[in-house]
């Protein structure tokens, strides 16, 4: 009898704590630099360096390079947001990249191994070059934590094709598995000092032509599979893996007490992408096209061909977004850090 009072109390916390849309007190005072984790939508080139190198990983100290070769055909969100806010970025993103190996494993066939994880590789690889100083007697990552921002955008492997959609999960592990992996990968970014974070959290990709429902000009089932039954399922899964990251995010920071001294924001980059679905003549060169995509594969012979007005489209291909969609979310990130977004819970 007593326990629904106390459980509604608790309802009644969370819900108070999730402070929805601008926080002009939330962010760094001055902000220099911005740390990025994540996969092939925020990766410049590391995933390249496995490839070309037999799947050894770049070297403590290794700087990638701020590439316009990407899975968006351009830049990406990280470059945006950097440029737009003049800040220096370090990061640590590989394309194809779960959150972790223990849970959703995807095989890199150039490698012949899994693709490198946030858990099990870019967090550490992060926490080695934190400690790197050059023959001169340099630090490559000479930061100031009050005045750095980590953004974590991952999930996009985690609960797509190859892993939670298609049960290939390895057994035993849940999505909740998943979302406390992102919790643990800021764990180790905090105990090293980092006390600003950004979650990005999934983005619609019931929307996106690889797994959208072909009204909504999705792609044909080369297995006879239900198209329409994997797109509805993807969407659940999307929306219930975002919702908790806005209830466990206060409850981790403030009931929890995981992360003292820090202070979190969740971007709504599913709300961010519906927005700019529904709305496409607000923000893409005309004749703006939010169902069609850029890149096309021929796959018998692999032969690519990208259509014209690159900046008309939400998506580059059949998963990624395009150029221009990077560049509506490297401002809009922009605006999280200032506190002053539409698009985000801060705690």
């Amino acid at each position: 009898m007593i326990m629904l009072p106390v459980f509604l109390l608790f309802l009644s916390a969370i819900a108070a704590l999730a402070h929805r849309g601008r926080d002009s007190h939330w962010g760094p005072e001055k902000w220099k630099t911005l740390i990025t984790f994540g996969n092939s939508y925020t990766d410049d080139s590391r995933l390249r360096y496995f490839a070309a190198h037999h799947g050894n990983p770049p070297p403590v100290g290794w700087e990638e390079p701020d590439s316009n070769d990407t899975f968006s055909g351009g830049y990406n969100w990280g470059h945006f947001a950097s440029e737009i806010a003049n800040v220096t970025r370090f990061n640590y993103a590989v394309s194809g990249a779960p959150c972790s190996n223990k849970i959703t494993p995807r095989t890199y066939r150039p490698i012949n191994a899994p693709y490198p994880s946030v858990l099990e590789y870019e967090i550490p690889a992060y926490l080695a070059d934190t400690k790197y100083v050059d023959p001169d007697g340099n630090k490559l990552m000479d930061i100031n934590a009050n005045e750095t921002v980590y953004a974590i955008w991952i999930g996009t492997n985690d609960v797509g094709n190859d892993a939670f959609l298609t049960d290939s999960q390895v057994n035993g592990t849940t999505i909740p598995d998943y979302v406390e992996c992102v919790y643990k990968a800021l764990d180790g970014m905090y105990a090293d000092g980092a006390r600003y974070f950004v979650i990005m959290n999934l983005v619609p990709l019931q929307l996106a032509p690889l797994y959208a429902t072909p009204e909504n000009g999705g792609q044909d089932s080369a297995n006879g599979a239900n198209v329409t039954e994997k797109s509805y399922r993807l969407w659940e899964t999307v929306v219930t893996v975002n919702d908790v990251f806005r209830y466990k995010t206060p409850y981790e920071a403030v009931i929890a007490r995981r992360y003292p001294g820090a202070q979190l924001a969740v971007m709504d980059m599913y709300g961010l992408v519906w927005e700019v679905y529904h709305n496409p003549n607000q923000y893409f060169d005309p004749p703006a096209n939010v169902t069609g995509y850029v890149k096309h594969c021929n796959k018998t012979t692999g032969h690519c061909e990208r259509l014209p007005n690159e900046h008309s489209f939400l998506w580059f291909d059949e998963l990624h977004p395009s150029e221009r969609t990077d560049q509506i979310v490297g401002q809009e990130f922009v605006n999280v850090v200032a506190g002053n977004s539409s698009f985000a819970n801060y705690w």
